[in-house]
């Protein structure tokens, strides 16, 4: 009896199954530390030192699935304002607004929903994150019709055509995993009233082999900051390599943790890894006294 009666209920369920398409999803995940690895070193050459990382990591944690729709944007403001601090740096401005269109990760192939609170700051108006190209471009997170609430960037009054753009790159979405400052650093005309910072254009070159007026300091040619900053930098590094995931630390700490960068949180080291090719170091500030902590090249550490 047990066995028919079984058979009897799970039939209806096998037979659902088979006459329903299977729908098969992905997690669209990326490398969240490449997205701001450019605004950290325009960061520290506008002499933001230690606060640069910290930012840093809030803000490519907002990239992963679970934050909401506006903590991206929130992470954003926040690197505004020291930009702002640091003589509004054109250049870390430009990359904040680029970071705020990186597409975001997708744990179900759907689309993510934008953010509808307005910015703090008015360079982020008018913009929003990009989509990944294998993201479903009519459902979005939580099986959101388009034209729902959330589905529409604040400010704009119709689905976005083509779906999954963003002013950074309007042609359309972006490559699965990539990372928008590694497409373009420029950010786009806003949707709506927004205010662009154009990255300043490089150095000119020139046939004059006239060497520079010598402009050295005693404050920088070695026997002031300048030095003292490598040593200290030397110090924290040859401390770091002691470290371990079980070594104590202080809250809000940071290191470097078997080449990770870490912070202290709950009395504990939380890792975040760097970019391919990038390790954890301390290195000297050059425009002020000080160190900072970030993900560099080795080659690049050594030169600092």
């Amino acid at each position: 009896m047990f066995r028919s009666a079984s058979l009897v209920l799970f039939a209806p369920l096998v037979a659902s199954v088979i006459g329903s398409p299977i729908l098969f999803t992905k997690r669209i995940a990326q490398t969240i530390s490449d997205s701001t690895q450019p605004w950290v070193q325009a960061c520290e050459a506008a002499g933001g030192g230690d606060q640069c990382n910290p930012l840093s990591v809030t803000a490519f944690s907002t990239l992963l699935a679970a934050p909401g729709p506006c903590e991206q944007q929130d992470a954003a403001d926040a690197m505004i304002d020291l930009a702002h601090t640091l003589g509004s740096d054109p250049t870390m401005i430009a990359l904040t607004q680029v970071f705020a269109q990186q597409a975001r990760n997708s744990p179900d192939s759907l689309s993510v929903l934008y953010c509808q609170t307005p910015p703090k700051n008015p360079e982020l108006f008018g913009l929003y994150q990009c989509q990944f190209q294998g993201v479903n471009p009519t459902v979005f997170t939580g099986n959101v019709a388009v034209g729902d609430p959330g589905t529409i960037p604040l400010g704009l009054s119709a689905p976005l055509s083509p779906p999954g753009s963003c002013p950074a790159n309007p042609v359309g979405p972006i490559p699965d995993g990539s990372q928008l400052v590694s497409i373009t650093q420029v950010p786009g005309a806003p949707a709506s009233g927004g205010q662009v910072v154009a990255l300043p254009p490089p150095p000119t070159t020139s046939d004059d082999t006239t060497p520079p007026a010598d402009t050295s300091s005693p404050s920088n040619d070695g026997s002031g900051f300048s030095l003292q900053n490598g040593l200290d930098a030397q110090a924290l590094n040859t401390q770091f390599a002691t470290l371990d995931l079980s070594s104590s630390c202080t809250e809000g700490q940071n290191a470097c943790v078997n080449g990770d960068f870490a912070q202290c949180v709950g009395g504990q080291f939380v890792t975040t890894s760097c970019a391919a090719g990038l390790t954890c170091v301390a290195l000297p500030l050059v425009n002020s006294a000080g160190t900072s902590i970030t993900c560099d090249s080795l080659s690049d550490a050594q030169d600092r």
